[in-house]
Parts: structure tokens; sequence; C-alpha cells
């Protein structure tokens, strides 16, 4: 773990005559170590007593700037330890259908993915009845762990029919976007799709991929993608990291009475 403390050499000293407050210059100060890397997700941070001490404030002016780093999703206070270097959570917009491979480039982020499982099975009553197909018909299931900027951030698993991709088990979905595929070499229009969202505890196995702690809470989402000729293509279930997801929805005023 890395101290909390740095040398007073390698602070950079405080405008205190210009027009930007000392509290946002100190937040601003810290914003950068944690872009630059030199502070990571669970590193502890100064105190206000450490901080008033570094860049000689008063301690209401240290308390300001830690709350701003808290209240931008930048650091949590747990009781009794101290405040700790975290990320903000990333907006799951569940009035968008996007893929994941979509959402962390619109972040700015790097999409990656760990090919779990890529096999052909027989599709059960609930998957032929959601997917409209005869029961035992062959289906393409998909697991993957899913990461943006190298981080474990979901867990997806897809179910697609493959009497209507034939050839579709054979790309390695480890590179390929799977909804890129199904659009360009298949010629798929999503329509729009039918989704459940839960809060749910994380299993063991979810807690160890995801590199969260046991039972925590995730976001999932349960899916049947249709395209534009309501032709079920897709069921599908992603569990997002509780501590870096949370859904948001826009509501239409005409709903508000």
């Amino acid at each position: 773990m890395k101290s909390q403390i740095q040398p007073d050499s390698t602070v950079r000293p405080l405008d205190k005559s210009g027009f930007i407050p000392l509290y946002y210059q100190i937040q601003r100060a810290l914003m950068e170590k944690i872009h630059s890397g030199e502070l990571s997700t669970g590193d502890p941070l100064a105190s206000e007593e450490e901080l008033a001490r570094i860049y000689q404030v008063s301690r209401m002016t240290a308390r300001q700037a830690l709350h701003g780093l808290k209240t931008s999703g930048f650091a949590v206070s747990q009781k009794g330890r101290g405040t700790f270097v975290t990320r903000p959570k990333l907006e799951k917009n569940i009035m968008h259908l996007r893929g994941f491979t979509e959402d962390m480039k619109h972040l700015g982020m790097v999409p990656s993915s760990k090919l779990l499982e890529q096999t052909v099975v027989k599709a059960t009553a609930e998957l032929s009845e959601k997917l409209r197909v005869e029961t035992e018909e062959v289906v393409m299931r998909l697991r993957r762990l899913r990461l943006a900027d190298g981080i474990p951030m979901a867990l997806e698993e897809s179910h697609i029919p493959l009497k209507q991709f034939p050839g579709l088990e054979k790309i390695n979905f480890a590179k390929q976007s799977l909804y890129f595929v199904l659009r360009e070499s298949f010629g798929v229009r999503v329509g729009w799709a039918d989704e459940v969202i839960e809060a749910l505890p994380a299993t063991r196995e979810e807690s160890e991929l995801l590199t969260i702690p046991k039972k925590a809470s995730i976001l999932s989402i349960s899916r049947i993608i249709m395209t534009t000729e309501e032709t079920p293509i897709e069921v599908a279930c992603s569990r997002y990291r509780g501590d870096r997801y949370r859904a948001s929805i826009r509501v239409p005023t005409t709903t508000i009475e």
C-alpha cells in the first residue's frame, strides 16, 4: 500500500494570490495524481490534518478538497479507516441499446474480452420459447468476461440460434464484437429489446472473475434482443460490477400526471 503522505518537496505550491480557491487547487492536484496513476484505486488519501500540514492551509480547506473528490466519485470514506481512491460509477443508460464494446468506446475506454466459453448446445424448453425455435435446436452459447482498460467490468452470457446464423460459432469472439458481426456479416438490424434489471449478490465465480468481494452487489440485466422484423436473435444476461455501474433512465414528462 502506498504512503498517504507525500514528501513536501514533491508538492506543487498553491497559488494563494490567485482567483482559484485553495481547496480546488488541492483537489485538482490530487486528481492529477489519480489520472496519472500515481494514486490508484484503493490507495489511501492523506487525512485532513495531513493535507492541511502539507499545503499549509486550514483543516476546513483540506476538508473541502476531500469532499470535492468524494462528491465527484473519486474518493470514498470508510469509518475508522480513512479516505481511499475510487472511481466514479459508469452510467448504464438502459434507454440506449448498445453492446459493451460500443458502450466503452463511447466512454473513452478501451474494451477487451476474455473468452470463457463458446460452445454449441441444444436449446432448453425456456430458450426455445424465448428464441422461437424448436426444442433441442442448436444454439451458440457465448460466455465472456468483459474488460475496460484492462479492468474486469462485466460477465456476459448469450444464446444465439445458429439456424439463422450458420458459421457464427466459428468466429473468435474474444476479439470480435458480437453485434458488429451480426450487423456486418448477417445484415441484422436490431429493433428493440425486452430487459429485466435486478440487483443481485455475486456468486463465488462472479466475485472471482470480477475481482469483487463475495456476495457483493451486481447489476444484472437479462434481455431478449429483437430485430426490426420482430425476430428474436439473442437471449442474454449481463452481470455488471455494482461498485462500477449504475443504471440510468430518462423518463419522458408525459408519464408524470
